[in-house]
């Protein structure tokens, strides 16, 4: 049957016989590309994160994706710093983790990033001196509280997403490093976002999509500076989050809870220097790269807009 195959191939023309061979190095390709993807997303065991450190300190761990990173980090046995604006919120999160995970150790550092975030640096700074800090989870961070022109944007906004989202990683990231460096191991994980890599744009969030793509090139730059030291340095790019941020109550299939995305979060840790790592929103990542860039320019415009009209709405309500 082999051989009654090849005799037809031979058979043809020059022509269905390259296409043929063009058709069937595509079709190798795509079933590469495939059986990669399931190995990575489902196959791939993570790493032995304790193998980084003891310590892993997680800033914005209050709320959100900090906070699941927080109580996986803690379900693996790491003690935690746990670095954010207020106090209580902080005090809660801790006992809620010791509850669950009493073996460990927990150190809070009160750090308000809008504010005097030298004074703050230098707080976690003592309070990680002579600690085996391992993993770095860089995910504090603000976005606009609703879709707005540039124009629109008021000072003191705009200086508080640069100041937080990319002076804060920078930051924080420049007081652990040093320990790393020091120990020859160590993680390091700055949550970006998809408005600023899958996306070709992202109108109307102009100066949030701006500080992630720092954060994106930031980390592919470190990743490159220090692979050859044992340091691992990754950029997670989630899309839409159950998170108030997102002002998402529920999750869904294509929009995990925070618990749900720092579990997959937690076995990309120490891989690809760029990664989604809740497996549905690699779907989404693949069919906006496969849509012509003005399809989804166009869309995410309209759906700002509407943004936007339901929060001017929202302030009008406020004032009356």
């Amino acid at each position: 049957m082999e051989a009654c195959f090849f005799d037809t191939l031979k058979a043809q023309s020059f022509w269905v016989i390259f296409l043929f061979t063009l058709g069937s190095l595509s079709l190798l390709k795509f079933s590469f590309v495939f059986l990669k993807w399931v190995w990575i997303n489902f196959l791939r065991p993570g790493k032995n994160l304790k193998k980084y450190g003891s310590w892993g300190l997680v800033t914005g761990p209050t709320d959100g994706i900090g906070k699941g990173f927080a109580f996986q980090l803690a379900r693996k046995g790491l003690n935690l710093v746990l670095v954010g604006r207020n106090p209580d919120k902080l005090k809660d999160v801790s006992d809620s983790i010791l509850a669950k995970y009493a073996k460990i150790q927990i150190k809070t550092v009160v750090v308000d990033f809008t504010g005097d975030l030298d004074e703050g640096v230098k707080k976690i700074k003592e309070t990680i001196e002579g600690l085996d800090v391992g993993v770095l989870i860089n995910n504090v961070g603000i976005s606009y509280p609703y879709a707005r022109f540039f124009h629109e944007v008021d000072e003191e906004l705009l200086m508080n997403l640069i100041k937080v989202n990319v002076e804060g990683t920078t930051k924080v990231t420049q007081a652990v490093l040093p320990g790393m460096v020091k120990r020859k191991r160590g993680a390091i994980v700055n949550i970006g976002s998809g408005a600023a890599i899958v996306i070709p744009s992202d109108p109307l969030y102009a100066v949030y999509a701006a500080t992630k793509a720092y954060i994106d090139q930031f980390s592919r730059c470190l990743y490159v500076e220090y692979k050859n030291s044992g340091i691992d340095v990754q950029c997670q790019v989630p899309l839409y989050v159950a998170t108030k941020m997102a002002s998402i109550k529920r999750s869904s299939f294509f929009v995990p809870s925070t618990d749900g995305y720092a579990r997959a979060a937690m076995r990309w840790i120490g891989y690809e220097p760029r990664c989604t790592p809740y497996w549905p929103h690699s779907i989404l990542w693949g069919l906006a790269y496969s849509l012509p860039e003005s399809v989804v320019d166009a869309w995410r415009l309209r759906f700002s807009l509407g943004i936007r009209k339901r929060g001017q709405l929202k302030d009008s309500r406020k004032k009356e």
